[in-house]
């Protein structure tokens, strides 16, 4: 038998098996066969509470603030991925509970996103954790936690939300928008995506790590900054930290608009470092294949700047 006759069978096995499994599906589906069915749900609040719990698969999850005072979770949702919402030993938890088949799982697609709608009263609470596989967070300005930690594996992260303590946030696939807040300790680490950060002051330190992203920073301010990153640009601009920045990127440009810190280590494999910092340094800076423009300083804290391939051009804005 040829080797042509072989894979036409191949290929006809493999459509009758497809075919059976489609019709397998929609048996079993019956009038759902196409389309998935979704509803609202609506849960009020009365028991005391002051951490929260979301963990869910595929919702969008948004936190606003109640007009009248009260806790309410509204859930838009498919019928067989729908959300328990209770308090347990003073946490409010939202959890999903995924009651579908092996044939649920195959889909032809849908128009609409499931979601999560938290309103909250304006206040002060404790520890805020969210878990999602796909979809975006946003929290709201008039919210203040002890902690923070988002974890999603596809999805956008808007947080506005403040932290006495730490605040973590985490997205493989997606972008990472910190704005207008405070935090004790802030960490950001994105896989592929945009990471950006503006107004915020942060008490000690910040970790950034991007794989594959660009990252900017503006009116920043905390005791240390380190960040590192393969792929991607790394800009600041008004970013003070009272004790250190250390950078490391293997391709991308780093860039300073009238950023300081009191000891400054950048090491970039291949991209230019640039920019203007706020004052003297003792410069240690060097390139193999690129030029070396810094100041002749012998005042200041250490700043050791070192290039593989790539420019480097520092001035003191003083």
């Amino acid at each position: 038998m040829s080797k042509t006759k072989i894979w036409m069978m191949a290929a006809v096995l493999l459509l009758l098996v497809g075919s059976l499994i489609l019709f397998c599906v929609a048996t079993e589906k019956g009038d759902d066969f196409m389309n998935e069915k979704y509803e609202t749900n609506h849960y009020t609040i009365q028991e005391g509470y002051r951490d929260i719990s979301v963990i869910t698969q595929t919702a969008e999850v948004a936190f606003v603030i109640s007009d009248d005072g009260t806790t309410n979770v509204t859930c838009f949702e498919e019928s067989k991925m729908k959300h328990t919402v209770e308090v347990k030993d003073g946490k409010l938890v939202i959890t999903v509970v995924d009651t579908r088949k092996w044939y649920d799982h195959i889909s032809f697609g849908s128009f609409k996103t499931p979601k999560i709608t938290v309103s909250l009263p304006e206040g002060e609470y404790g520890e805020l954790l969210i878990e999602s596989s796909t979809g975006d967070v946003r929290t709201h300005e008039k919210l203040l936690f002890d902690r923070i930690g988002i974890q999603l594996t596809t999805g956008d992260i808007h947080c506005l939300s403040s932290s006495r303590d730490k605040m973590n946030l985490k997205t493989s696939t997606g972008d990472i928008t910190v704005k207008a807040l405070s935090a004790g300790k802030l960490g950001l680490s994105v896989t592929t995506g945009k990471v950006t950060v503006t107004g915020t002051t942060v008490s000690q330190d910040i970790f950034l790590s991007v794989s594959t992203g660009k990252a900017n920073l503006s009116d920043v301010s905390c005791e240390k900054l380190e960040s590192k990153g393969s792929t991607g640009s790394l800009s600041l601009k008004n970013v003070i930290a009272t004790k250190s920045f250390t950078i490391r990127r293997t391709t991308g440009n780093v860039r300073f608009d009238r950023c300081d810190a009191a000891e400054i280590t950048v090491r970039v494999d291949t991209g230019d470092v640039t920019g203007t910092l706020l004052s003297d340094k003792t410069f240690l800076a060097s390139s193999n294949t690129g030029k070396v423009n810094v100041p002749q300083n012998t005042v200041g804290g250490t700043c050791k700047i070192t290039a593989s391939t790539g420019n480097i051009e520092i001035k003191t804005a003083n």
